[in-house]
């Protein structure tokens, strides 16, 4: 199963010759190229999830937004149809009240933060498998170490297919070896995206090109890995390199 995880960029267009209109042929190529199973996208806006929609044939798109009114940027699950079989969906909020819309810690950025969690079955291997996507605030540590917790403590309650392998993919804002990601080093993931270099580059512009993007990964194994660094003339897929992987079960069914 390939899974990537892909930071799209806000499409509010600032980015010049990146601005969301140039980058999506060669998104939409690269897409059609390399056929990923689930893809995991962060900072998708109204518009952009409704092209995603229209554009990612073959695929269904899974997702809200994360303001109260269910506005604002989604982290947006895509999935083959011919492959993978919904069972469950959930959006979660990372706050002290997940269940409501649009809610926040109390140090935190002025953006509300969500997950987008999908129970799904691997017609291919036989398998079912949970997964999350996940976008962690971009100014707290403080915030960014809450909510890892909040995810890391998730599994404690989990009551359909509570023992299925399991995904946490998304943009952590934070490197593996910041002090707010310390409980994820003695937690039971492997994070496949570990050396791979930076991930966020800022259309090549960054100051400080840095590792934020993961893939979690529990009952998996991890075939291959690689980052798209795909350009053409300047334009990028994104201001962050997708992260892809290869992965089966751990079980060696599939």
């Amino acid at each position: 199963m390939k899974i990537v995880t892909f930071n799209i960029r806000c499409d509010y267009g600032e980015d010049g010759e990146n601005n969301f209109c140039f980058r999506k042929p060669l998104i939409l190529e690269k897409l059609r190229r390399e056929e990923p199973d689930v893809i995991c996208f962060q900072e998708v806006l109204p518009h952009v999830a409704a092209w995603l929609k229209e554009a990612l044939e073959g695929y269904c798109v899974a997702g809200c937004g994360r303001s109260e009114t269910l506005e604002d940027e989604q982290m947006a699950v895509a999935y083959r149809k011919d492959r993978l079989n919904l069972i469950a969906m959930e959006t979660f909020w990372l706050s002290e009240t997940p269940w409501i819309p649009g809610s926040r810690y109390p140090r935190q950025s002025v953006c509300p933060r969500t997950g987008t969690e999908v129970l799904l079955e691997d017609l291919a291997a036989g398998q079912v498998f949970r997964l999350t996507n996940v976008h962690l605030d971009h100014e707290f540590p403080e915030a960014r170490e809450r909510a890892l917790a909040q995810l890391l403590k998730r599994p404690e309650n989990f009551r359909l297919f509570p023992h299925a392998p399991e995904i946490i993919a998304g943009d952590m804002n934070a490197e593996p070896d910041d002090p707010e990601m310390a409980a994820l080093r003695t937690a039971p993931y492997q994070n496949i995206a570990v050396g791979m270099g930076a991930t966020y580059h800022g259309f090549g512009r960054a100051d400080r090109p840095c590792c934020i993007d993961y893939i979690l990964t529990r009952g998996f194994v991890c075939e291959r890995a690689e980052k798209w660094t795909d350009q053409r003339d300047g334009v990028y897929l994104s201001d962050h390199y997708p992260v892809c992987a290869v992965l089966r079960p751990a079980d060696g069914k599939g």
